[in-house]
């Protein structure tokens, strides 16, 4: 079954994908449609496959790796205090990690609990004239990254 994953990717091999931060070596950082937490951006794996369960030892520690290199980048470039990772998988069966950058300026009850307690809804959608220049500074730190851990 294609997922949006699957959609996404696949734009992302062939140039069309807006979101594309860069290519990575277990598939591709992207940022969110949404930027309710300015930063926030996924891993897609590629080829994609349905759970972090079905790559072999060493794809599965890549995945892990590059998906830290991303929030490290993310960090760097927003200043947040720290980052939430979520593989889920319920709804899209196709391997994708959630980064979450989380600010301490954030109101508690939503700075304490899940990222999905937002209104994801009525988020602010990611356009590049407005957000732009954060991917590419994430893009950047995240170049260094992976420079500094070769």
């Amino acid at each position: 079954m294609k997922t949006l994953i699957h959609e996404r990717v696949e734009k992302a091999r062939n140039g069309t994908n807006p979101y594309v931060i860069r290519k990575m070596n277990s598939g591709w950082a992207v940022i969110g449609d949404v930027q309710f937490l300015e930063g926030y951006s996924l891993l897609l794996a590629d080829p994609v496959v349905p759970t972090l369960n079905d790559l072999s030892f060493e794809k599965r520690k890549q995945f892990l790796f590059e998906m830290s290199l991303i929030g490290d980048a993310i960090m760097k470039t927003t200043g947040c205090y720290l980052i939430n990772y979520e593989i889920l998988g319920n709804s899209e069966t196709a391997l994708h990690a959630h980064i979450f950058p989380r600010f301490l300026t954030e109101p508690d009850k939503f700075r304490k609990g899940p990222i999905w307690f937002y209104d994801w809804e009525n988020a602010i959608e990611y356009s590049e004239k407005e957000h732009g220049d954060l991917k590419d500074s994430i893009h950047k730190n995240l170049d260094q990254l992976i420079l500094d851990s070769a």
